[in-house]
């Protein structure tokens, strides 16, 4: 039987090296050993991580820490840190390891079909924010991007007043209705961001009468409250609207507004609206429109494809050509060309 590998007992410049090769999740295991190995772990790790750290809550009974890349929708579970779930009363948690995180005593067991830590806990409000401190402590780092729902709404909110550096990625999702102040929050003071998606219904009659931050890509599933006001103040790569109710004046006059320079980074938006009428979409600017039959593909910098059929081609005066186009469900859709990709990092 091989002996065990003292690695406290190695010098700091190779043990330094052999940390900075050691996965997250084998590092939070290892932190939980002993007051010693969590301080040489926070102290002496340097490499950067390949990825962005995310924290995600949009189950209600459990939540996750995992470093991953940015154009990722689905997390594989072997890149999950830590684990947070809910008590329930079919376990025996008197057999599992007792650790400290955030001045408690918590429960833990390792999933050792994907190597990281699951932590057991009573208040679920509590869990998703220790694990974060303990995370974020451990490596010196800051959160980049949150996958909530209603219930975890306060992991926003608590990674908004612990970090200086912005978030870059918030999905916001949720079958039921969200308050006003929930919306109005998201949209002041997460700042400037690479992405935000919100998947939820809005209040009744919500308004947002401020000017919108600047966020890369926008994606909101049930835009009905969104305004020509709130588009005029965007300045977004992707803007994807979907169930809104704007009107063909509306449209007009956003695609005059980008005529003129504005929304000068626009490459794709597409507004989901009740009845789209191109021709009066493009009023009064017929001159300088031509119209394109042949069949094009087209995708976005955050990877949304579009066919294009029968479009309408318009030229800035700065010689930028945008494809606009009526599609089957009540789409208008605007695709700047050329075709770009985005840089996630």
């Amino acid at each position: 039987m091989t002996p065990p590998f003292p690695l406290f007992h190695v010098p700091y410049v190779p043990l330094g090296r052999i940390i900075d090769l050691m996965e997250p999740k084998t590092l939070v295991s290892l932190s939980f050993c002993s007051q010693k190995s969590h301080s040489v772990i926070e102290t002496q790790r340097k490499l950067p991580f390949d990825g962005h750290l995310l924290v995600g809550g949009s189950d209600k009974n459990a939540s996750f820490l995992s470093f991953t890349k940015f154009d990722c929708l689905i997390v594989p579970k072997s890149n999950n840190v830590l684990i947070a779930r809910k008590f329930v009363d079919n376990i025996n948690y008197e057999s599992m390891e007792n650790v400290k995180m955030g001045g408690q005593h918590v429960r833990v067991k390792m999933d050792h079909s994907h190597g990281y830590i699951i932590s057991y806990w009573e208040n679920t409000t509590d869990r998703s924010k220790v694990i974060t401190d303990y995370v974020t402590n451990l490596f010196n780092i800051d959160v980049s991007d949150i996958w909530a729902s209603k219930q975890s709404f306060h992991i926003i909110q608590h990674a908004n007043s612990r970090q200086k550096t912005q978030l870059k990625n918030v999905s916001y999702s949720d079958s039921s209705a969200t308050s006003s102040e929930e919306m109005t929050y998201i949209l002041k003071y997460c700042g400037s961001m690479s992405q935000l998606s919100m998947h939820l219904k809005p209040p009744q009659n919500f308004r947002f009468s401020e000017k919108f931050p600047k966020i890369d890509c926008l994606d909101i599933s049930d835009g009905e409250w969104v305004t020509i006001d709130n588009l005029l103040t965007m300045d977004g790569i992707d803007i994807h609207l979907d169930n809104a109710k704007l009107s063909n004046s509306d449209l007009n006059v956003f695609l005059k507004h980008w005529l003129s320079g504005g929304c000068p980074r626009l490459k794709l938006f597409c507004a989901e609206t009740d009845a789209v009428d191109i021709l009066q979409v493009l009023d009064g600017l017929m001159h300088n429109a031509v119209l394109v039959e042949d069949r094009r593909d087209y995708t976005s910098p955050f990877g949304y494809s579009r066919t294009l059929s029968f479009g309408y081609d318009i030229q800035r005066a700065d010689g930028v050509t945008a494809t606009v186009c009526k599609q089957g469900n009540g789409t208008l859709v605007i695709a700047v060309w050329p075709e770009a990709t985005y840089n996630y990092n």
